[in-house]
């Protein structure tokens, strides 16, 4: 008598047991997940960088830009992030990109999630002035079969976070944890 009342006090515990452990466990993977994404979002916070420069290659998710014409940062050109090809401006010829954030980006970069031009699309040799926010690498061809690594910018910051969280293999609780009864 006393075997099955002990087995039966487990088939009865084990499942509410089961639960308490799957909602702990969701709980717990659920806050690593916004601690990591969290992190992510203020590294790229502090690593943003102002794109100004000249576009040289349109991809179909962005634009590969010459970054370091710091005079298209001037009135009246600061009313759009894109400026007509047809503006005169220089490339600055001994600038060094600082390390810290809202500083001048230097050299050639990957920018995707630009804003909706107004009037007109972007175009080989216009130019862009925008904020942005690190969003790893990218390789393309840049001729031919030549491959060429930049680093990727996002003028998106909710972009560039799940960019971020996507390489580094940080993904949301699935789905199953989630719905797990308290």
């Amino acid at each position: 008598m006393t075997m099955k009342l002990a087995a039966l006090f487990l088939l009865t515990v084990m499942p509410v047991m089961a639960q308490s452990h799957n909602a702990s466990t969701s709980q717990g993977s659920g806050l690593d997940y916004m601690r990591a994404t969290e992190k992510i979002r203020a590294q790229c916070v502090e690593g943003r960088r102002i794109i100004c420069g000249r576009i040289v290659k349109i991809l179909a998710g962005g634009l590969i830009v010459d970054s370091g014409y710091t005079n298209l940062m001037r009135h009246p050109l600061d009313r759009s992030w894109l400026i007509p090809g047809t503006v005169e401006a220089r490339r600055e010829p001994n600038l060094v990109e600082k390390n810290e954030a809202d500083c001048v980006c230097v050299g050639l970069v990957y920018l995707t999630d630009t804003p909706k031009a107004r009037r007109r699309k972007p175009k080989v040799f216009d130019y862009v002035v925008v904020e942005t926010f690190p969003a790893g690498q990218f390789t393309y061809n840049s001729v031919g079969t030549i491959r060429r690594t930049v680093r990727h910018f996002s003028a998106s910051l909710a972009s560039a976070v799940r960019l971020n969280r996507e390489s580094e293999g940080i993904h949301p609780p699935s789905q199953s944890l989630r719905s797990a009864p308290p």
